[in-house]
């Protein structure tokens, strides 16, 4: 997949895990990119640590959206620690 079609799945990723995520997330559309692909990308070698996936193969939608959704939990509670102290 070229470098078009990484962003493309990578917007797509992202709009679905935050409106699957409760709360309010203010993140930009670049954000929001960069969420679907690191959200695939974690999902990804999740899924090879846990041989589920083999070397060199993508994962699936929904093991990318549940990647996201994961690091969008990590950046709330990052978030809210950041605003506390």
């Amino acid at each position: 997949m070229g470098i078009i079609g990484t962003i493309v799945v990578g917007l797509i990723v992202g709009l679905i895990a935050r409106a699957l995520h409760p709360g309010r997330d203010s993140m930009g559309i670049i954000m929001t990119i960069i969420l679907g692909i690191a959200g695939a990308l974690l999902a990804k070698y999740v899924g090879q640590f846990l041989h589920l996936y083999s070397e060199g193969e993508s994962a699936g939608w929904i093991a990318s959206i549940i990647g996201a959704i994961v690091l969008l939990a990590i950046y709330g509670v990052i978030k809210r620690n950041r605003s506390t102290a």
